[in-house]
């Protein structure tokens, strides 16, 4: 998948946005959130650290903490991305969606169709932010907690179930457990 910039450098923590092709709301559609969870439970299994995340109906954001690895940042989100693609595909039709379905395969570019690619699940790149300081990692983190309320989807930002904005309002893990940017101060991304 093509990214906007590659990320050159081995570690660090980023901001990164994503979302599905045409502003589609697939997550609220298939109920796939757990698609995401899965990306994040890799995550961790490779020693990453997810520090703040929203999930909204068409769209992610999410500040991730990577550890040095093997694998380049950009290529782990586009793997991400990947999975995620064929797991709302599929939900998608386990749900009887096949007209989205082939909406979203006319939506293929004759590059990736030779690749075999079916489906235009997400837009083709993300976005992303170089997290350098804490005050930036704040300001993101906000931003982050604040999109379900933009889109009135909740009053105040810990009521909004896929976010990590419940630990950082109140303590209190949500859905997936978090690690504050505050917290992460104690951890070398290096190793």
């Amino acid at each position: 998948m093509s990214v906007r910039n590659k990320i050159i450098e081995p570690n660090g923590v980023f901001f990164i946005s994503f979302t599905c092709a045409r502003w589609l709301p697939l997550f609220e559609l298939t109920d796939g959130y757990d698609a995401v969870y899965n990306w994040f439970n890799y995550l961790k299994q490779q020693n990453h650290h997810i520090v703040a995340y929203v999930i909204m109906p068409s769209h992610i954001h999410v500040m991730i903490a990577f550890r040095t690895s093997q694998k380049k940042i950009h290529t782990i989100v586009g793997n991400g991305k990947r999975f995620m693609a064929y797991d709302l595909v599929k939900k998608l039709a386990a749900k009887g969606h096949q007209n989205l379905l082939n909406e979203m395969a006319s939506w293929v570019n004759a590059t990736d169709r030779l690749e075999n690619k079916l489906h235009q699940v997400f837009e083709p790149s993300f976005d992303r932010k170089d997290c350098y300081s804490i005050r930036f990692m704040e300001q993101k983190a906000n931003y982050i907690h604040l999109n379900p309320c933009k889109a009135g989807l909740a009053k105040i930002p810990e009521e909004y179930i896929h976010s990590s904005a419940r630990y950082y309002y109140t303590g209190e893990q949500g859905v997936y457990p978090v690690i504050t940017y505050m917290e992460l101060q104690d951890i070398d991304l290096s190793l």
